[in-house]
């Protein structure tokens, strides 16, 4: 790795920490450049405003969540265990969650569409393995492998980082799966203790 891109991911994993310590709206582009102990024009030579600081720490973090999700198509699991897994690795962490929902707000709404369209981008491919595979193994049954996990990917997010169902919700949810993918009745049931278990968290 070249001198000013060491340089360019020591700041971003500085400000990822001071994102999470302090919240990104507490955290000044002053403090920052004090703590990594630089000049102020250094710092805006790599990033030009604290939003694409902002924007540089979630796509760091999606990588990571990457790498992680990639190492699951090698773990002991069972196809559709390897498949929710995967999905669930594309959450942010708990402590995150203070960068992540700065995201939310009206006037991210480009951040936040260029964020979810990189995670689209990253997980589709991985996921469209694991279903591929599943198919080999006989315990999938479907076409159009791309645009089912896509579908997979954003309704599970939604369920997963959100909360927003009932008992009802994650069992049309598991359905809608099991039709989705062409698999045996019962074969997603699980993911409802996942539901729960991260509903607690």
């Amino acid at each position: 790795m070249k001198k000013g891109e060491q340089r360019k991911q020591e700041l971003l994993k500085l400000a990822y920490r001071m994102f999470i310590e302090k919240g990104y709206e507490n955290t000044s582009i002053d403090e920052i450049v004090a703590k990594a102990g630089i000049a102020k024009g250094t710092y805006y030579y790599y990033f030009a405003s604290k939003e694409e600081t902002l924007e540089a720490v979630i796509e760091m973090m999606i990588e990571k969540e990457s790498a992680v999700a990639k190492e699951l198509l090698q773990a002991p699991l069972s196809i559709p265990e390897k498949l929710v897994s995967v999905v669930n690795a594309f959450r942010p962490e708990k402590e995150e969650a203070v960068i992540t929902d700065v995201l939310e707000r009206k006037e991210n709404i480009v951040m936040h569409d260029k964020i979810c369209k990189k995670i689209v981008e990253v997980a589709v491919p991985i996921l469209a393995e694991i279903v591929k595979e599943g198919i080999a193994q006989g315990i999938f049954s479907c076409t159009h492998i791309e645009e089912r996990v896509k579908m997979l990917l954003v309704t599970s997010q939604h369920m997963f980082d959100y909360g927003n169902f009932g008992e009802k919700d994650v069992e049309v949810y598991i359905d809608m799966l099991e039709k989705s993918l062409g698999a045996k009745t019962g074969t997603m049931q699980f993911i409802s203790q996942v539901l729960v278990e991260g509903a607690k968290e």
